[in-house]
């Protein structure tokens, strides 16, 4: 978990790192006309703006999760990431957020020879963002959600006891709280189009022993493509 964590903080430090770089870059060249007048030079971010009042995006997505509350060995599970946010003001706005992790964890040991089983985590989140710095090269966009986790750690059971006291040690399958906390590094392609990295811590409330919840946080990460539609506000 330690070194889950340490990973963790090194990636979103490595992304926020690279915002702040991409933010303090200038164009290097203007419009280019050739001699005669028929060739121009476009630059293709000049018309980005901040003003749009939806937006849309799409990524590949990695969790980090633990099947069950005693394993020491994780899972890194991927999946997809569909987010959408309806902006109240030029800095504030409201996000909604669908992720789907699906992959295989390791098991405790077992008499029955299990291991490298299906797992899956389903999240549906919603919550405030902030945009932060930003031009027209790039913006960061830092958001807090808060929802629902569904976790799936017994379908590939194969008859055997569900639960942590299970040859697998896994949880039971069940719906818990569900949180991100992180944000968005957008590099803007046109007006339009941006290229999308979230970083995100996530936290999940499974429970393991049928009468006290635990927390776990993990590390997420997608990457994939935002969409600025035209509606402006």
């Amino acid at each position: 978990m330690r070194f889950a964590n340490t990973l963790a903080t090194l990636l979103v430090a490595a992304a926020f790192s690279m915002a702040g770089t991409v933010l303090h870059a200038q164009a290097t060249s203007g419009p280019i006309q050739s001699t005669n007048g028929t060739y121009i030079q476009i630059d293709p971010l000049a018309g980005v703006r901040y003003d749009n009042r939806f937006d849309f995006s799409v990524g590949l997505a990695s969790g980090h999760i633990h099947a069950g509350p005693n394993l020491r060995e994780g899972a890194d599970l991927g999946g997809l990431d569909l987010s959408g946010s309806y902006w109240l003001s030029k800095r504030w706005g409201l996000e909604g957020s669908a992720r789907g992790y699906l992959g295989t964890s390791g098991t405790a040991p077992n008499p029955d020879h299990l291991s490298g089983l299906f797992v899956a985590q389903y999240m549906f989140l919603a919550g405030p963002e902030y945009q932060w710095i930003h031009n027209k090269h790039a913006s960061v966009v830092l958001h807090a959600l808060a929802g629902g986790a569904y976790g799936d750690f017994n379908t590939d059971l194969r008859g055997n006891t569900p639960g942590p006291t299970g040859p697998a040690g896994f949880y039971t399958n069940q719906t818990a709280l569900g949180g991100a906390i992180g944000g968005h590094l957008d590099l803007n392609r046109s007006a339009h189009w941006a290229f999308r990295v979230t970083p995100d811590a996530l936290l999940t409330g499974y429970d393991g022993t049928s009468g006290y919840p635990h927390t776990q946080w993990n590390f997420g990460i997608s990457v994939g493509v935002l969409y600025k539609f035209k509606s402006k506000r």
